[in-house]
This record gives C-alpha cells, structure tokens and sequence, in this order.
C-alpha cells in the first residue's frame, strides 16, 4: 500500500484532504543533483538506457522537492528508436534523427516494439518502485503517437513541423500506417511499464498545437484514444495535449481518467468541459521567475479557482532548466499547505 496515495485518489476522482502536486520535467537541470549524476553518463541516451542512473534521478525530486510522485526518467523518443529509427540528443539543440520516414518502404521496415525491446526503461521502473519503498506513486510516460510521427517525419525539433504535416496532407495514408505501428508500440510499451510498477502514466502530446482541430482529432487523438482504451482498465490515464485547447471536451469523451492542462487554458472553461474527468495544471512555468509573494498570490488564485475535488496541481508545461530550484520548492510547499 502506498503511504502517499493522494495522486491516485485525486486521477480517479476520489476524495482527497488536499491536492496532489508533481511537476513535469522536476527530474532536470534545475537540481544540481540531478547534473551531478548526469555526468557519470558520457551522454543523455546513455543517460535514459542506465537503469540505475534513471532510478537515481527519478526519486531526486521526491526527496529534495517534496513532491506527491515520482516520473519515470526517460524520453518520448525511446519508441521510434526500438521501432527501428535511433535517434540522438545534440547538447543545447535537441533530439536529431540521422534517418527520416519519407517512404512506404521505411514505414514497412519499422517493427512494432515490445516491452521487451525496452527493457532497460523496465528496469529503471522496477529499481525504481523497489527504491521508493511505496512513499509516493510512480508516472509512466509515452510521447503521444503525433507527437512522435512528427519528430520521426522532420528529423529534429520545429516550430512548425511543416515536413510532417506535409505527409499528413500528401500521404494520409501512409501517415495512418505509420501512426497504427506507432499506437500499437506505445501500448506494448505502456502495458510494460504497468508490469514493471508504473501506477500511473501520461501520454505527452507535446506538439498537438500544431495541428488544426480537424486534424488533430483524425491524426492524434483517434489514437490516443486508442491507448486510453488499452491502458485505462489497469491504470489511471493522463491525456496532455499542449495547445489543443479546443480539444478538451473531445479528450474528455474518451476513456482517460484525467487531463492535462496547458497555462493557456482558463480553469473555469475546462471545468465546464472536462465533464467529469479530473483536471492537472496548470501554473505557468514562468511564474517561478517572480517574487515568493506573486509566486503565492497566483498559486493561490489557480488552486481556488480548479477546487480540491477532481484535480492534480502542476504546472502548464515542464520546468525550465535556469529555474531557482527555491522558488520551485516553495511553489511545491504552497501547494501543500494551501487551507481549503
């Protein structure tokens, strides 16, 4: 049994005596403990494939922020690589692709992945589970399958990611080829995490901005739905789709438990959409530049304004890695000693 068991409860809409708070990326640069195990790794894919480096900073934010649970250290971009598509992470520009997806020979040279082909991200989460003694819940994690065509299309990071919508546009069927094999990866993928102790666990649909909301629900959220429907039977399921915020009301129609919420998204206009579904979010992560006193003003504001019942505090978006790791943790402490 878990002795913090709040998340849990908070995702399936239970009563809770406060909110739950995690933040996304509170595994990173901000903790100098975090760089210090960094270095023992000659470079970040190593990093993600060294089960007891990954454990490591995985629990660094529960013990130094205080944090309700703990995620998983890894990446989106795990799945292409064991489909078949490695990928690199360049220092200070981002994950690179040295080969692209342009034909329907390189889709049909992709495998469907198995839990097994990432057996290392299975170690990290048992290690993990083992290490954290049942304190708090462990977050499993996919990349959303858009999110992960459009690196797998473009090669890199865009603003735009004009190359991937291109194929959607010119290729809308091979597009749906590829975005299946995607799926079904990230359903074996998940459902290993689940065996391998995940409690929880979120789809990251980082880009889902990019796309019109015609798009979007043909070539994202038809197959995280998909997932949703795999997962959510065993697990709690969190959709967040960053800037699809005419999307809320679609999300909560599928078989999600709660749903992620972006800065830009008013609390009160998701409650009124999400149904009945338990909403995360959604403090701007810029807001931890400010003053202890707007810090607190604000964090206040947002709490009174999502309620207790049916929501898990985070930010909008993940830390930044020049943020005051103080300023995060008093976001972190406010949070937890907010008086409803």
């Amino acid at each position: 049994m878990l002795k913090n068991d709040l998340l849990l409860r908070a995702a399936k809409g239970q009563e809770v005596e406060r909110a739950p708070v995690w933040l996304m990326r509170q595994a990173g640069r901000i903790l100098p403990e975090y760089r210090a195990t960094r270095a023992k790794a000659k470079n970040f894919v190593e990093f993600v494939k060294t089960p007891e480096l990954a454990a490591e900073v995985t629990i660094q934010p529960v013990d130094i922020l205080g944090v309700d649970a703990a995620i998983i250290f890894s990446d989106i971009l795990v799945i292409p690589e064991a489909m078949g598509l490695p990928y690199e992470m360049i220092e200070a520009k981002g994950p690179r692709f040295p080969e692209t997806i342009q034909t329907q020979a390189d889709i049909n040279k992709l495998k469907i992945a198995e839990a097994s082909d990432l057996d290392y991200v299975m170690k990290a989460l048992q290690l993990t589970k083992k290490n954290l003694d049942n304190r708090v819940p462990l977050i499993g994690f996919c990349g959303a399958p858009w999110t992960l065509f459009a690196y797998m299309i473009e090669g890199s990071g865009s603003k735009t990611f004009s190359k991937a919508k291109q194929f959607l546009y010119t290729h809308p069927d091979l597009s749906h080829q590829l975005l299946e094999k995607i799926t079904q990866s990230s359903i074996n993928y998940l459902k290993g995490q689940v065996a391998s102790g995940a409690d929880l666990l979120q789809i990251f649909d980082s880009w889902a901005g990019v796309l019109s909301e015609k798009m979007y629900y043909e070539f994202s959220l038809s197959y995280i739905s998909k997932i949703c429907d795999a997962l959510s039977p065993l697990v709690p399921v969190t959709v967040f789709a960053k800037d699809a915020h005419y999307a809320v009301k679609k999300i909560s129609e599928t078989s999600c438990h709660s749903i992620g919420l972006d800065w830009t998204i008013d609390p009160l206009k998701a409650r009124k959409e999400a149904g009945n579904k338990t909403l995360q979010g959604n403090a701007d992560p810029c807001l931890l530049y400010a003053s202890e006193k707007a810090i607190i003003e604000e964090t206040h504001n947002m709490l009174r304004s999502f309620g207790k019942d049916k929501y898990i505090c985070n930010l909008g978006h993940g830390l930044y890695p020049d943020l005051d790791k103080e300023k995060v943790k008093l976001f972190v402490d406010v949070v937890k000693e907010f008086k409803w």
